[in-house]
Formats: C-alpha cells, structure tokens, sequence
C-alpha cells in the first residue's frame, strides 16, 4: 500500500472512530445550558426527591440519594424499586465530600437550591440542574424525560409515561365531583396553600378537579391567615403538618371556623408529607390519584 493510501486509510478509521463516539455520545439540554456525556453513566447521585421517583421509573438506582438523612422521606412506591443508596446529607446543602467519595459519573440536582454550587458540583461530576422545587407536574414529567435520556433510558421512559398517562387517565373519569379542593402545608407559623402552578396543585387541574385557588398564577404557593381561608373556602381541604401541633388547632376554636364549608362538613383530611409534598414525581402523582379516589368514593357511598 503506498503512503497516500496507508494516510488515506489511517483518516478513514479516524473519521468512523469519530463518527461511533458521537453516535455512543449522549447530549443532554438542562437549564444552565448543554452537557455532552462520554456514555450512560452508571453512578448517579441524586439531590432531589423527585429525580429519583424519575429513576425509580425506569428501574435505575443511584448510588447516593440527598435524603435530609432520613430515607422514610422517599416514599415507598420508589423505595421499593430501588437499591440502598448513600446519604449524601441534606438537599439543601449537600456534603460535597460525600458526594466525591462515591466518584458519581453523573450529578442531578436542583436549579433552585443548587445553583450556588453547580461548579463545585461540575468539578465532582458531569452535572446537571433540573426544575424540582416549585415545579408542576408537567415540569415533573418534562425533567423524568430528561434524566431518562441522560441515563441511557429514553425508550423506556417514554413507555413508562404512556402508561402512567393511561394510568392517570383512568382516575381522571372517576372524579367528577364540583367540589372544590385545596391542598395546603401547615405549620405553628400558619397555613401555605397550593396553587394551580405548584405539584400538586398541577395534579388536581390535571385530573379535572376544581381547584379552590384558580386564579394565583404568579407564584405556585401563598401563606394563609384564617381570614385568608374564609375566603377561599374549599369544599375539601387536604393538608399536611409539619409540626405536631399546628396553626389548624387555635383556628378551629375560632368562631370564624365555624362559618367555613369544612368547618360544617368535616371535609379536612391530613396526609403524609412524603407523598404529596416532598417527593413531586410520576409516582408520587399516581399515589395521590388513588389515594383520592379511595377518599372521593368512600364519601360518595
């Protein structure tokens, strides 16, 4: 073979070399910009309740988990489906040593809490920062897109929110009460409530259910005095509690209580943090959904 055709040869190979690394190459839009991944990345941390419902989904484990040190905040639903994880301390304010230690190939963390530390984070691992806190339910959906692309897992994802559509649709023509519904948080400070923009508040207009607050569109959440919950008025208050005793107990012993639709029908109903507040992914989402059909229908009979 002559020189030319031995260098002609050589930059053929390079050029398909190339052309196989690109096309093995994952690349990845987030919201600081564009990440180009080498291949799926196996050790994945999480900072985020959600993101980890988004892997859970798809049957991927990260190997650490920003839990606030306690992995009963998961809820079971993604516990279930995956393996034990490492703590790597709380999401907002992860322990970057321990994040290091675990050498992740891939970051996933929150554009509103980690922001401050994306190029601390960078420096670890390829990271990338998602919507979480604040997000509605299609931004949830949206971001388990996202992660299932990072990871390899597309296809898999876009079956699974088919079939999580479906799910979600089934309950969807099971609900066709008038009523309206309010989920809030409540504390010994007082009483944030939820509007059509936040998680769950998303979730109920997507299931067809009235909101109480349909027209907060500047912010996905309030806080609340009592006065502020007369006006309101829901028909059904869902709400969870953050301290053992909470604002809810001096209000109920106000005479305005009284004059409030939920103050006549007893229609509160406290539920658990984990799944209605905290972890704000596909799974939670399908966990609210049968939780209200469980409570709409034993009401109706």
């Amino acid at each position: 073979m002559s020189k030319l055709g031995y260098k002609r040869l050589v930059c053929t190979l390079i050029l398909i070399c190339r052309v196989i690394s690109a096309q093995a190459s994952i690349e990845v839009k987030h919201q600081l910009g564009t990440l180009l991944l080498p291949e799926a990345p196996k050790r994945i941390v999480v900072l985020e309740y959600s993101f980890i419902d988004a892997l859970a989904a798809i049957g991927v484990s990260p190997i650490g988990v920003a839990d606030d040190l306690d992995s009963g905040r998961i809820i079971p639903e993604v516990r279930d489906l995956i393996e034990p994880w490492t703590s790597v301390g709380l999401r907002s304010q992860p322990s970057l040593e321990l994040i290091a230690r675990l050498k992740p190939e891939l970051i996933i963390g929150d554009v509103g809490r980690h922001r401050v530390s994306y190029e601390d984070l960078s420096k670890i691992a390829p990271t990338i920062l998602l919507k979480s806190r604040g997000e509605s339910y299609l931004d949830a959906l949206a971001s388990a897109t996202i992660i299932a692309k990072a990871v390899g897992k597309e296809q898999a994802m876009l079956a699974r929110i088919t079939q999580h559509k479906q799910i979600m649709d089934s309950y969807r023509v099971r609900f066709a009460s008038t009523d309206t519904i309010q989920f809030s948080t409540v504390n010994e400070r007082g009483m944030w409530m939820h509007g059509p923009l936040s998680f769950t508040g998303s979730l109920f207009n997507y299931l067809g259910l009235k909101t109480a607050l349909p027209d907060l569109q500047d912010t996905h959440l309030i806080q609340a005095n009592l006065e502020v919950l007369l006006r309101v008025n829901p028909d059904w208050l869902f709400y969870v509690r953050s301290k053992p005793v909470t604002v809810l107990e001096s209000w109920q012993q106000n005479p305005l209580f009284q004059l409030l639709k939920i103050g006549k029908t007893g229609q509160m109903v406290e539920v658990p943090s984990a799944l209605w507040s905290l972890n704000r992914g596909m799974l939670a989402a399908e966990g609210i959904a049968e939780a209200l059909d469980k409570i709409f229908n034993r009401t109706a009979k």
